[in-house]
């Protein structure tokens, strides 16, 4: 009966649709994963995903350990990388989250939002012992992330809403109270230049994001600070809090914003 589940509730899925579905189960904390693993996650019967996960094996696309686990392979790069090589917003800000990193001593990244997550497309990691990093591709959907209100905050009400519906946008009260509540701190991060995550998500990590703007003003990523908890008192928090909001100026500036 299992198999028959699976079965029909995918049946209508192309093979393309179930790949992606397969290789978006490999993320920053489930690196490596098992046929077992995989297969509840994506609705198919292990066989299939033992088929898909061979033929992406054999174009490099995933690996797979001595454990019989997979993880993803660097044939991967081959297809992201043109992508992330002709984003213009990452070469761009490249050289300006260098500054800000040397300058604040401090993890600074690039973030992008695909329509429902934010998503890191660059990074240059502190270089104090004591640092908090996520990889390249890392995505975020909890509400009250830094940068995921810095998109959020150019969104209508009625699309925040449908993000919460549909299960996309985490960790926000979906009562109306609750509602008004995030309206109002987007409105707020708006006024102030940039968005702050005192360890709501993590209790040791704090995050500040501002958000950058091409030549037409429309909100195109956002920058982003992350440090430790411990090293961020409010002083500190407003200081950071500036720079990145100078440095998502200047990258704006180089895409032709204002």
């Amino acid at each position: 009966m299992p198999r028959q589940s699976s079965d029909t509730s995918h049946r209508g899925a192309s093979v393309i649709e179930n790949t992606v579905s397969i290789l978006r189960c490999f993320s920053p904390d489930r690196q490596e994963l098992g046929v077992t693993e995989i297969a509840p996650r994506v609705g198919l019967h292990k066989s299939t995903v033992s088929r898909i996960l061979t033929a992406l094996e054999a174009q490099g696309i995933v690996e797979q350990e001595s454990s019989r686990r997979y993880r993803l392979g660097l044939g991967i790069l081959a297809i992201a990388g043109p992508l992330l090589a002709d984003l213009d917003v990452r070469r761009a800000a490249y050289p300006m989250l260098q500054d800000l990193t040397r300058e604040t001593g401090e993890t600074s990244a690039l973030i992008v939002w695909n329509g429902a997550e934010a998503i890191t497309v660059e990074q240059i990691p502190s270089p104090q012992q004591v640092k908090h990093t996520s990889s390249l591709g890392s995505r975020y959907q909890t509400a009250y992330s830094a940068s995921v209100q810095v998109f959020l905050a150019f969104e209508e009400i009625e699309e925040i809403h449908a993000l919460v519906d549909s299960g996309t946008l985490q960790g926000l009260d979906s009562s109306s109270g609750g509602f008004d509540k995030y309206r109002d701190l987007l409105e707020s991060n708006r006024d102030r230049g940039y968005a702050l995550n005192d360890a709501e998500t993590s209790p040791n990590e704090v995050g500040i994001a501002a958000g950058v703007h091409d030549h037409r003003g429309a909100l195109v990523a956002a920058v982003l600070i992350a440090a430790p908890k411990f090293r961020t008192d409010a002083e500190q928090i407003t200081s950071l809090g500036e720079r990145c909001v100078e440095t998502a100026r200047r990258v704006s500036q180089r895409l032709g914003g204002r």
